[in-house]
């Protein structure tokens, strides 16, 4: 079943996977090497993808010798991940509902995919299901409170006065969970996943400010969303504001240095 809240994201995502993949995806790519020694990738292991935008996880784990399938609810990047990995099956999917048999993977992992479902917990167990019984699940989030370079497009919107856009309606408070250390990795346990631990990862991005600004500029993710929702001047008044507070990350070089942080938990599947 789906949300309001899912409803929503998909509305967000279609048709952005070229903005996404422009912008955002190499920011959102730095966990994947991470993520894929968390399920412990070795070459023969089935993985499952699962959000995988334009395929940054599922190349790397096909590089690593895995036998990969992925998926992703936005056709377009569903079909931007099977050029860009043609050595993977990649299907249209969406969480809750996968369309695979139980235990099919030895590995699934979900970079950034929690962010964007209605039911965190359904998600997880979802994942669980489709994970033979020892397999290792893997998923990262942005952690509450974000980090500097992460607040910054946040910060602009919020100096231009801008509030949450209508239609575009909040993860239900039953469904919400601390984006903390403990509150993921409790979120694992109640899915049934075993040996549930969770950390945190940080690193400082690098952007061109243009680049970094263009997502937004076009409508990517619910930031973008609440930028081009407002009107042109009021987004060119957020841009005034992104413009001014970017100073604080700029460098020599006119590059923008941007501290981000997420979390990694891992689980087990433990038999049935």
């Amino acid at each position: 079943m789906t949300t309001a809240f899912d409803e929503s994201e998909r509305r967000i995502w279609a048709g952005r996977a070229e903005a996404y993949a422009g912008g955002f995806a190499r920011l959102c790519a730095y966990t994947v090497p991470a993520v894929l020694d968390a399920v412990r990738v070795a070459a023969g292991d089935r993985v499952l993808d699962v959000g995988t935008g334009p395929g940054s996880v599922a190349a790397q784990a096909w590089a690593r010798g895995a036998r990969v399938v992925a998926v992703d609810a936005d056709p377009g990047m569903a079909e931007m991940a099977g050029r860009a990995v043609p050595e993977a099956e990649v299907r249209v999917g969406a969480l809750p509902e996968l369309p695979f048999g139980d235990g099919e993977f030895d590995a699934v992992v979900g970079n950034f995919v929690l962010n964007h479902v209605g039911r965190p917990v359904a998600a997880l167990r979802e994942l669980r299901r489709v994970t033979r019984p020892g397999g290792r699940v893997a998923v990262t989030i942005w952690p509450v409170p974000a980090e500097a370079g992460q607040a910054l497009l946040g910060r602009a919107v919020a100096a231009a006065g801008v509030g949450r856009p209508e239609g575009f309606p909040p993860l239900a408070a039953e469904d919400d969970f601390p984006r903390t250390q403990e509150g993921l990795a409790g979120l694992l346990r109640t899915a049934g996943l075993a040996e549930a631990a969770c950390e945190r990862v940080s690193w400082v991005h690098r952007a061109d400010p243009e680049e970094w600004w263009a997502g937004p500029a076009a409508g990517v993710a619910f930031i973008g969303q609440t930028v081009v929702s407002q009107g042109p001047a009021k987004t060119a008044e957020i841009r005034r504001h992104y413009d001014r507070l970017r100073a604080e990350f700029t460098g020599p070089d006119g590059m923008l240095a941007l501290p981000h942080a997420a979390l990694l938990a891992t689980g087990v599947a433990a038999s049935a």
